[in-house]
């Protein structure tokens, strides 16, 4: 696939981090609204009641700064994710939050683990190991950028802060690492410059023909050169009226 087919500005890289976004926030309205938290939907560890949050709790933020924070990193890397892997897209954020909730429901604290982070982790873990792994130059620039960005995310892997889920933010990135290594997705096929072709003969080549073995340029004979008397040169003037004495 060529790149031009391959990078296409399309309604889901649009829409998606749109919806994602207004449904975080749509949530956190609604339990203001009512005068309530949604806590109870979150993952809660080891009980079959507790399994609703891996669903339910990408969706449900403890406070506003939770959300806030939430909010930008999962638009940008929705839009990455939808642009850069439009074809596995869907499948990553399915499987990817299904994978994660169910490892945080195997291993964390007996505690609600809400927020979208588990989702950011494992999206900025594939888009960056897939980048990797196909060794194509714009897709590794797209995990360099997301190391830039967010390589402090690496710190919230672990416990170093009391009422952070690291548990979730873990089984993200290791969603996204495996997910990386599953999923195909095809790297577009770069555009080939004529020299770069398997059939390609430099001795046939017009531009090279002008120059030797050592790179000296090599003069025509004065029978093949371009005869001067057969160039027209056409000039074009505008004459100024005469000023009226």
């Amino acid at each position: 696939m060529s790149e031009n087919n391959y990078f296409k500005l399309t309604n889901s890289v649009v829409v998606a981090p749109l919806l994602s976004v207004i449904s975080i926030w749509f949530i956190y309205w609604l339990e203001l609204i009512l005068e309530t938290n949604f806590n109870q939907f979150g993952v809660y560890p080891r009980t079959f009641m507790g399994l609703r949050g891996v669903f339910f709790s990408p969706f449900i933020h403890g406070s506003l700064e939770h959300l806030y924070n939430n909010t930008i990193p999962l638009a940008i890397l929705i839009t990455a994710l939808f642009y850069f892997y439009n074809k596995v897209a869907f499948k990553v954020l399915l499987i990817g939050i299904l994978t994660s909730g169910l490892f945080t429901w195997l291993i964390a604290r007996n505690s609600y683990h809400i927020g979208a982070s588990s989702v950011i982790y494992l999206l900025a873990s594939f888009i960056f190991f897939k980048g990797i792994f196909t060794k194509y130059y714009r897709l590794v620039a797209l995990s360099l950028m997301v190391v830039f960005l967010y390589g402090s995310l690496l710190w919230y892997l672990f416990p170093i802060k009391e009422g952070i889920s690291w548990e979730g933010h873990l089984g993200g990135f290791i969603s996204g690492l495996l997910l990386a290594i599953i999923l195909k997705a095809k790297a577009p096929t770069p555009q080939k410059y004529i020299w770069e072709m398997e059939n390609y003969n430099e001795e046939e080549d017009p531009f090279l023909k002008q120059f030797d073995a050592d790179g000296n340029f090599i003069e025509l004979p004065k029978e093949e050169a371009h005869d001067s008397s057969n160039i027209k040169v056409s000039y074009h003037y505008k004459t100024t009226p005469k000023q009226e004495e």
